[in-house]
């Protein structure tokens, strides 16, 4: 019975190591994706491109503590009626685990401009 334990436990340890991992995985992918959805809406409110630029990023950074976030906009129809478009990427450590991986989790957000609003 004692073979049989001592064969079991690092299996069993590394399948927990697994699972610690593609939680933190699953999580922040979430994070990000509302990073994403907070910065196209901060975007959309904005009246120029450039200021639509600065509060994508802000409000990026304000959601993600963890990672420093790089912000896109490209894809965006800054005109009236047009969309806003946001990528969000984050580069995710997961050395804690004793993987020595890293992930690169990306997301992504269109939110439309308003139909009879002014845009510069």
């Amino acid at each position: 019975m004692s073979v049989e334990t001592v064969m079991l436990a690092p299996v069993l340890l590394l399948f927990l190591l697994f699972l610690v991992g593609a939680g933190r995985v699953v999580e922040a992918q979430g994070e990000v994706n509302g990073a994403a959805r907070d910065a196209a809406r901060a975007a959309s409110v904005q009246r120029d491109e450039g200021a639509a630029q600065e509060a994508a990023t802000s409000a990026a950074t304000g959601a993600l503590a963890d990672c420093p976030p790089e912000v896109s906009m490209a894809g965006t129809q800054w005109k009236q009626g047009g969309v806003v478009e946001v990528t969000v990427s984050c580069s995710l450590d997961l050395d804690f685990l004793g993987f020595g991986a890293g992930v690169t989790i990306s997301g992504d957000s269109v939110v439309p401009l308003e139909q009879f609003r002014r845009v510069e």
